[in-house]
């Protein structure tokens, strides 16, 4: 599929709290992996499941806590935690600190809390990874001068791996790369086109391209940037994707071309 949802593991030892926070999580739009009130089961249940985000309640049955699971998780692949508690002092502070968490989310909580503690989640995680991947370092120096986050989008697109995530009303989506089949640009909007949907983002097709590195995605017009892998006859003037006939523009002919091994 073109689009999933994110896939959340709820690890919560209150029955009650954790199935009012799965369906709320669900009502948005998210998918709920599994729910776990103990280390063993969250194992299993991250272990066998795609799993995007883990909430993870300090406190959980059995001998080892939340925090304890959650390192043990975290060797396996790394994710955006969250946790949730009661406790606030500084012994558990300074472990999820250690953990480098994405949020520390305090009982009582809603599910609107919950929901900004996944958007931001996202955002540093991905931030993280592509500092990560270009060898970028943040000092954590207290006078140190730090990024200052772009603000001039007006839309939020973050990359993880081979997916991309977007706004689809308030919540993200996944768009899995491989499956985009072109972008269009539309005044002060581009279309996202996959072969299931059209997602409408407002920023310029520029924007867009900086934020996504896919080498399959390649400029063909000013208007247009297509994924090579999915085009499925193209001549001079234009390439066709499933159906849609997409103009070749002068200026992007000859580095189109160079993504073909012509003997």
């Amino acid at each position: 599929m073109a689009t999933e949802k994110i896939n959340i593991l709820i690890v919560e030892d209150e029955s009650i709290v954790a199935l009012d926070l799965a369906a709320g999580l669900e009502n948005d739009g998210y998918h709920i992996a599994g729910i776990a009130d103990n280390a063993a089961e969250a194992k299993e249940l991250f272990s066998n499941n795609k799993v995007d985000i883990l909430l993870m309640d300090v406190n959980i049955i059995g001998d080892k806590d939340g925090i304890d699971t959650a390192i043990e998780l975290l060797q396996q692949r790394t994710v955006p935690v969250i946790f949730l508690t009661a406790f606030t002092d500084p012994v558990t502070v300074n472990r999820v600190k250690h953990i480098q968490a994405a949020a520390f989310l305090t009982k009582p909580y809603s599910v609107t809390n919950v929901r900004i503690a996944i958007e931001l989640a996202i955002n540093n995680f991905a931030m993280a990874r592509h500092q990560e991947a270009s060898g970028k370092v943040i000092s954590m120096e207290k006078n140190a001068e730090r990024p200052v986050p772009d603000t001039s989008d007006k839309e939020t697109v973050l990359q993880m791996n081979d997916y991309i995530f977007v706004k689809n009303n308030y919540v993200f989506v996944k768009i899995k790369l491989p499956d985009l089949l072109y972008i269009e640009a539309d005044n002060n909007y581009v279309n996202v086109i996959t072969q299931e949907k059209k997602f409408v983002l407002r920023l310029s097709l520029s924007q867009l391209l900086e934020k996504i590195n896919y080498k399959p995605l390649v400029r063909i017009h000013r208007s247009y940037a297509v994924n090579i892998n999915a085009i499925q006859s193209f001549n001079d003037q234009e390439v066709q994707i499933n159906k849609a006939e997409l103009p070749i523009g002068r200026n992007y002919k000859e580095e189109f071309l160079r993504n073909f091994d012509f003997r």
